[in-house]
C-alpha cells in the first residue's frame, strides 16, 4: 500500500520521517514504551509566573532521552481557576498515567487541576506552592520571611483596568535565577511571561495532594518563595521531600537533577 493511501497526502511527510528513524515530537495523547521497561507515564510540566514552557527545555530533554512522553503546558497565568481549568482540559486529553509537575505558582495550578483525575499518579512541586483550599499565592508567599520579590515587581496597567506583573529585567538574575549563567538569565528576563496581579490573590480549589502522592523539590537558595514556605507545604501534604542548593529557577540551573526527581515519582507511583 502506498504511503499516500495509508496516511493521506498530509501524512506522507510524517510517515516518511518515521520510516527514516527521525526523532518525532510526542503529542498529548501519546504513550511511549521501551522494550525493557514497558509503557511510561506522560509527564506534564506546568510553569509559573515570569517563565514559559520553554524554560523546561533542559528537563524535557532529559525526560525524552529516558523514554518519557512529555507535554510542557502553556500556563495562561490569568488566575488559579482559569489556569487550572486550562490544564485540567489538557490532562483529560491524555491517555494513561500522568506525572503532573508544577513550578512556583504552577504548584497552585496543578493542585487544583488534578483533583478528581484518576490518571494523575503523582504531583511534583518544583520550588512551588502546595496550597490548601482557599489559600492564595500571596497569602502563602508571605507566611514566612525571606521573599524579596515584591520590590522587584513592575506593574503594567492594561486597557481593561487589570494589571500584569513583570520582574524588573535588571533585577531578574538575582531574584529569579541566581545560579543560572548571566547570559541565560538575561534571555529568560527578556522573554518572561507576566502574570495577572489579581490571580495571585485568588484562592486555590480543593487540593489534589490530599488524595494523590506528592513530591517536593525545595530550593534552599530561593528568595522568591521562601524555602520554609516550600517545606511547610510539603510537610502538610505528607510529601516526599528533597532539598537542594539552588535558586527559584532550579529547573533551569539543574535540569538533570530535576528530571531525576520527576522520574523517581514516576517509578514509585506510576
Amino acid at each position: 500500500m502506498s504511503l499516500k493511501k495509508r496516511f493521506g497526502a498530509v501524512g506522507v511527510a510524517a510517515a516518511t520521517l518515521l520510516t527514516a528513524g527521525a526523532v518525532m515530537a510526542v503529542g498529548p495523547g501519546a504513550a511511549q514504551a521501551t522494550p525493557d521497561r514497558g509503557a511510561k507515564p506522560t509527564v506534564v510540566l506546568v510553569h509559573g509566573l515570569f517563565a514559559d514552557s520553554g524554560g523546561w527545555d533542559g528537563v524535557t530533554r532529559e525526560l525524552l532521552d529516558d523514554g518519557y512522553p512529555v507535554v510542557a503546558a502553556p500556563n495562561p497565568l490569568r488566575g488559579v481557576t482559569y489556569d487550572a481549568a486550562h490544564v485540567k482540559g489538557l490532562l483529560e486529553s491524555i491517555d494513561g498515567p500522568i506525572i503532573l509537575v508544577g513550578h512556583s505558582y504552577g504548584g497552585s495550578v496543578i493542585s487544583t487541576a488534578a483533583t478528581g483525575n484518576p490518571n494523575v499518579k503523582a504531583l511534583v512541586y518544583i520550588a512551588g506552592f502546595a496550597p490548601d483550599k482557599g489559600e492564595s499565592a500571596n497569602e502563602l508567599a508571605f507566611k514566612f520571611e525571606g521573599s524579596t520579590l515584591p520590590e522587584t515587581l513592575r506593574p503594567v496597567a492594561l486597557p481593561d483596568g487589570s494589571v500584569e506583573l513583570y520582574i524588573d529585567q535588571k533585577l531578574f538574575h538575582k531574584q529569579f535565577a541566581a545560579d543560572v549563567p548571566a547570559r541565560k538569565a538575561a534571555l529568560m528576563a527578556a522573554s518572561q511571561r507576566p502574570g495577572a496581579a489579581a490571580g495571585l490573590d485568588e484562592g486555590a480549589g480543593e487540593p489534589a495532594w490530599r488524595t494523590i502522592p506528592s513530591y517536593h523539590l525545595i530550593a534552599k537558595g530561593d528568595v522568591t518563595i521562601p524555602p520554609a514556605m516550600q517545606r511547610f507545604g510539603a510537610e502538610r501534604a505528607n510529601g516526599v521531600i528533597k532539598s537542594v542548593d539552588a535558586s527559584h529557577a532550579v529547573f533551569v540551573s539543574q535540569p538533570e537533577m530535576t528530571a531525576e526527581f520527576i522520574e523517581r515519582a514516576a517509578r514509585e507511583r506510576a
